[in-house]
This record gives C-alpha cells, sequence and structure tokens, in this order.
C-alpha cells in the first residue's frame, strides 16, 4: 500500500478543483498529478512532514535533484509550474501564508521552432490516392486538419452535429471546453463529403464523424499511424498530425501575416503562443534575403 503524506489530502482536493473548476481535461490533470507526485516523493525521501517545512530552499533542492537524475530544462519548467500552481492554490485557500516556490525561476531551455511541412511537400502529400474506403477516411481528416489548423483531438472528436452551413464550417471544442468557430477549404470539403459517401456503408449509432472498422470514433494513435503510413507512402519522411497543424499556421502567417486571425483559428488562449511562427516566418526571410540579395551571396 502507497505511504500517504502530509500532502495527499491537499493534493486530492486540488486535482478536483482542476477538474470541476478550472474544467481542465483529464490528460492535464494527470500531467500535474505526475509532476506533483515527484514533489511529494522527494518530500517524504527527505522527511519533510508539514506544509510549513516546505522552504524555498527545499523546492530549489528538489529541481537540482530533478536536474541531477536527468531532467532536461523543458521538464523541470514544466514541474515548477505545476508546482508553483499548486502552492498558489494553497495560499489562496489560507493554508500557507507565502507560496516557498514564488521567487523561484525556471531554467531557461533553448526554443526549438516546430518543425513544418513545405507547401510543396503538403500538396504531395494531397496528392494521395486513396484506393479503399479507410484511405478516403484518412484523406479527409488530414485535408481537415491542414484546411482548419486542427489538434488531432480536435478532428477526432468531430461530430455530424459540428458542421454549420453545410460543410463551410466546423465548431470545434477546444482546450479548456472553449468552442471556436473555423472555416474548412475546398478540397477539405470535397474530401469529407467522399468519406461521408463511404461512411453509410457502417450501420452506427456513433455520431463520430471519423469511425473505425467497428463503427467506433477513430483513437488519436490511428490518426497518426495511419497518417505516417500515407507520407511513407507519397516518399515523404515521418509525418506527424502536429506537423500539419504547425504548418497550415505558417503557411498562413507567410501569405496574409495577420497574426490575431492565425491565434484564433488555432484556438490559442494567448497570442504569445502563436508567436513562434512570426519566428518561423523570419527564418525564411532570411533564407530568402541570404539565397536572392546580391550582397549577402557568399560567392558575390
Amino acid at each position: 500500500m502507497a505511504t500517504k503524506s502530509f500532502l495527499s489530502s491537499h493534493l486530492e482536493r486540488y486535482f478536483d478543483f482542476l477538474r470541476t473548476i478550472r474544467n481542465l481535461s483529464q490528460n492535464t490533470v494527470t500531467s500535474y498529478k505526475r509532476d506533483l507526485k515527484k514533489l511529494e516523493n522527494f518530500l517524504i525521501n527527505n522527511k519533510i512532514s508539514d506544509l510549513s517545512e516546505v522552504t524555498e530552499e527545499i523546492g530549489l533542492a528538489w529541481l537540482s535533484y530533478l536536474f541531477q537524475i536527468g531532467n532536461k530544462p523543458k521538464s523541470i519548467q514544466r514541474n515548477l509550474s505545476s508546482a508553483k500552481g499548486f502552492f498558489l492554490y494553497l495560499v489562496k485557500n489560507n493554508l500557507l501564508k507565502q507560496s516557498p516556490f514564488e521567487l523561484i525561476t525556471p531554467p531557461k531551455s533553448e526554443k526549438r521552432l516546430p518543425n513544418v511541412l513545405s507547401p510543396e511537400q503538403i500538396c504531395n502529400l494531397l496528392n494521395f490516392k486513396p484506393e479503399n474506403s479507410f484511405e478516403v477516411r484518412d484523406l479527409a481528416i488530414i485535408e481537415l486538419i491542414y484546411s482548419s489548423g486542427l489538434r488531432v483531438s480536435e478532428a477526432t472528436g468531430v461530430n455530424f452535429e459540428d458542421f454549420e452551413e453545410g460543410l463551410n464550417f466546423l465548431r470545434i471544442l477546444g482546450k479548456g471546453a472553449k468552442t471556436r468557430l473555423v472555416p474548412i477549404g475546398k478540397f477539405a470539403k470535397i474530401a469529407i463529403q467522399n468519406w461521408l459517401d463511404e461512411r453509410k456503408k457502417w450501420t452506427t449509432k456513433d455520431g463520430a464523424i471519423f469511425i473505425n472498422k467497428f463503427g467506433k470514433r477513430l483513437t488519436t494513435r490511428a490518426v497518426q499511424q495511419r497518417l505516417q503510413k500515407m507520407a511513407l507512402k507519397q516518399g515523404l519522411p515521418p509525418v506527424s498530425p502536429h506537423m500539419l497543424r504547425h504548418s497550415f499556421a505558417t503557411h498562413m502567417l507567410e501569405s496574409s501575416g495577420d497574426l490575431r486571425s492565425i491565434q484564433e483559428l488555432l484556438g490559442h488562449s494567448s497570442i504569445s503562443t502563436t508567436q513562434i511562427y512570426t519566428k518561423m516566418d523570419y527564418q525564411q526571410l532570411v533564407k530568402v534575403y541570404d539565397k536572392s540579395h546580391p550582397r549577402a551571396k557568399k560567392n558575390a
């Protein structure tokens, strides 16, 4: 039987708060649990038995321990964020006067830009010729993800009633139970209609648009696997659904420069999250400059 620490009851109430009040997804709550379990185990191993004993020095020692056992800066940042959220909750509920993590700053890590496909690679991928019903479905969901910049979980979660004005718009339930309306491109509409015609072969009460051979909602893992297979068939390197979403954002920014609209389409709560694509666009400008400007050419 697992040892219960002095934090156990506080943690359970905190996780209930995240689920019911913050309305966070189960996956997000599970991530918080995983991070805070590490902290709880660290405190148990160091014989900390009361909230008052959790000091800033203890917090720093925990982060140092995470680094020593091989955690990367980004992982440590996430763990620190989880701890800050939990202890702020304790302060707001008058269980502590001040959070021991309040003044601790996270380690810096190099910002990695997401991988994207070029427009030519996207055209190559979507030039896929389906040979059976499931490949018709695969092309439809992949066209939709790229057309509307969806997360893979959002695409698999689409139901019949989510479409508006025929197949022109789609109402998406995103992170934090926030909804947004996204347009659907003409090629995606054609691909979806082709799949809807094929889907009639299944008799199922499931309202999901994208189903498997058993008539059940398609899983995100299945989409990842089918996309990799599709990319391989088209002579492309491994492609993930999130690469399609990143590619959508990058290509939209290159064409329009309208960061606010892209933020809305992606469902980002903060513009700072969307701004990573401006860095990607800037890198592309640098490449074009280096290639084209007479004073930039190495052999000039």
